[in-house]
């Protein structure tokens, strides 16, 4: 496993389904899936129920199906799916990236890949469409990038600046300024 990973690959918190009441942790680290549950009941009986903690190495949970039922059951088949991936090795290294390396990396990609980048994922959507990326991309495009241009960027967007045509960029530029030429003269 790689070593940059951090301790704990995954975690979830949830109450187990209707009618109880418990609440469950599982927890994924580099070598252990940690599957804890705390008992909440008003019957007299299980009032005195202590927490309980169930820890398998990654190959004893893929052994392990009453575990494995258990968190199904409780947090759903996509995440069990993903914790049997996880203890399989498979790891998705993209998502664990921070978002400033990523939007150094979209910022390569030609604009058909990163339309398809941001039907990937929420947060993929989410960097696709940041004003950072965008000012990245219009900066490697451009040679050099003016006060007004900086200006006119700031109120509509980089990205809404980068699609539109040079011709309509400057008329907006030129009204921007008769407007800042006009908006002075009124306050004098």
């Amino acid at each position: 496993m790689a070593s940059w990973l951090p301790e704990t690959l995954f975690e979830i918190v949830g109450q187990g389904p209707a009618p109880s009441k418990d609440y469950y942790q599982l927890l994924v680290t580099r070598s252990q899936v940690i599957f804890r549950w705390w008992k909440i009941s008003l019957r007299s009986e299980h009032r005195s129920a202590k927490p309980g903690e169930a820890k398998d190495t990654h190959e004893e949970f893929l052994e392990n199906s009453h575990l494995q039922v258990q968190i199904a059951l409780i947090f759903g088949a996509r995440v069990l799916d993903y914790v049997f991936s996880l203890c399989e090795g498979k790891f998705d290294f993209l998502e664990r990236l921070s978002d400033n390396l990523l939007l150094s990396i979209i910022s390569y990609l030609d604009l058909e890949d990163i339309a398809r980048l941001s039907q990937t994922s929420r947060r993929f959507a989410k960097l696709c469409m940041s004003d950072e990326l965008w000012e990245k991309i219009v900066h490697s495009c451009c040679d050099t990038i003016t006060p007004d241009m900086r200006a006119l960027a700031k109120d509509m967007g980089w990205r809404q600046m980068f699609f539109t045509n040079k011709l309509q960029l400057q008329r907006q530029i030129r009204k921007r300024k008769q407007k800042q030429g006009s908006h002075r003269t009124s306050h004098l």
